[in-house]
């Protein structure tokens, strides 16, 4: 059974590498338990740990499924109309008019964001929609192997992004997307790590919120 440190300062890092593996069901039940256990205790991993689960079930939506926005709002409606009588009264009676309105525009902002969460990586089949930050043109994107997503902190500066891709020996083809991720590869290929090697090292680098491998086998 795997140990884990209890080394103040430590446990925060060791719970940004899990978190991914963890999203992609690879953890252990050990790393599992631990990792839960640290959620429950710390504000901020916790608050980390949710917006990489929003990403990650973005990344899993389909991109072809289309959302009919008026349909949902006249669904809607037809269910506020078969409320008991009694209680339409009640909402007359407080404004029912202005309660129908604001769930309309609750709905319509749902149905928003189920769209940008469907198409937030679709875009990957346009090239022409993203800035390029290399001199790789963006249609050979598909040619480069081992390539990774990696999301950097908002805060991060381009001195320290440069710095950190050539430590790593990567360069970025792709990026940034709608989201602020960016594409990256290794930047010739002598170079000796692995795709998986590279990943987890990324994902322990202060400043990275996510890395994973551009596919999945």
């Amino acid at each position: 059974m795997k140990t884990f440190s209890t080394e103040p300062g430590q446990d925060c890092l060791k719970a940004w590498a899990l978190m991914p593996t963890m999203l992609q069901n690879r953890i252990t039940e050990a790393e599992k338990n631990w990792l839960t256990t640290h959620l429950a205790q710390c504000e901020s991993c916790n608050a980390d740990f949710e917006q990489q689960h929003r990403l990650h079930l973005a990344l899993s939506l389909p991109t072809d499924v289309q959302i009919d926005a008026e349909a949902g709002l006249h669904s809607l409606m037809q269910r506020i109309d078969m409320l008991p009588t009694d209680l339409k009264q009640a909402r007359q009676n407080s404004g029912g008019w202005t309660i129908q309105a604001l769930a309309a525009v609750i709905v319509i902002q749902a149905m928003g964001l189920g769209m940008l969460g469907l198409h937030l990586f679709s875009q990957e089949q346009t090239p022409d929609r993203y800035r390029t930050l290399s001199d790789a043109p963006v249609a050979t994107q598909a040619a480069v192997s081992g390539t990774i997503k990696v999301l950097p902190d908002a805060h991060i500066t381009l001195a320290d992004w440069d710095t950190l891709l050539h430590s790593l020996q990567l360069r970025t083809v792709n990026g940034p997307n709608n989201v602020g991720a960016y594409t990256v590869a290794p930047r010739d290929t002598t170079y000796q790590g692995t795709l998986q090697q590279t990943v987890q090292t990324l994902r322990t680098k202060p400043g990275i919120r996510l890395a994973e491998p551009a596919s999945t086998p």
